[in-house]
């Protein structure tokens, strides 16, 4: 998979980068990267770009008041789109100005996965694919496709069965790819659950602490889990208990 990841440094933390690079990585090939911004309001991207093999765009702003970054950022990802082998493209900023760009290049088939603040407004965050927290000051999450949203988990911030049993934003989208995904004898395969869960509720297992979503799912100690001899994860709700 081919990534394209592009930051709009006036509007991204330089400490979140190592996250945001480890994060894309682990997807595919980071093989286009760019950082724009007025480098002479901006010392603190200096050395991150250089450690990162970030290409600089300088961007000064011609008229005050006015974002010149952006326009760059946005004309260069629409060039990319057509005149390169793009898969995926990483959109680092809090700004919602980039709202009809992720949603255009969705449209043209593009998953687009943003990095940015908690702060960021919802517009942008329900435009991308995926949006991805880049701060730790909230517990909400996402990948994908609701208004939850997906933060970088920090290690050891895994939540615990109460805590995911407790998030109804969570439990609703697990309950809803399940029963979607179902066979007539109540079992759903994992591969669909987690589709599902992309396609549908924009929560990112990673959120909560957990590398993949069966081993999230497994900790809920909510559903039933079987193999059924296909070679992956199945799961149902668990039956009612019975009476008496």
């Amino acid at each position: 998979m081919h990534i394209a990841l592009l930051i709009d440094c006036e509007n991204a933390s330089a400490d979140s980068i190592h996250s945001v690079v480890s994060e894309l990585l682990s997807r595919g090939i980071v093989n286009i990267r760019r950082a724009y911004g007025n480098w002479k309001l901006l010392p603190s991207w200096e050395s991150k770009l250089r450690s990162y093999a970030i290409q600089p765009i300088q961007q000064f702003a011609y008229t005050p008041g006015k974002n010149a970054a952006d326009m760059s950022m946005t004309v260069d990802a629409m060039e990319l789109l057509f005149t390169e082998k793009v898969d995926v493209f990483a959109l680092m900023t809090s700004d919602s100005d980039f709202t009809p760009l992720a949603m255009k290049l969705q449209a043209k088939g593009k998953h687009v996965i943003g990095f940015g603040r908690s702060t960021t407004p919802e517009s942008f965050r329900m435009a991308c694919t995926a949006f991805i927290f880049t701060d730790t000051s909230t517990a909400a999450l996402q990948e994908s496709g609701t208004t939850s949203v997906l933060q970088v988990a920090e290690p050891g911030a895994q939540r615990t069965r109460n805590e995911l049993r407790g998030d109804t934003q969570l439990m609703n989208a697990l309950r809803a790819a399940v029963d979607a995904t179902a066979g007539e004898d109540g079992w759903a395969p994992m591969p669909s659950i987690g589709q599902h869960i992309t396609q549908n509720a924009k929560l990112y297992s990673k959120s909560y602490g957990y590398a993949r979503w069966p081993v999230l799912i497994r900790a809920t100690e909510y559903f039933d889990e079987g193999s059924r001899g296909e070679g992956h994860a199945h799961f149902r709700r668990k039956p009612p208990p019975s009476a008496g």
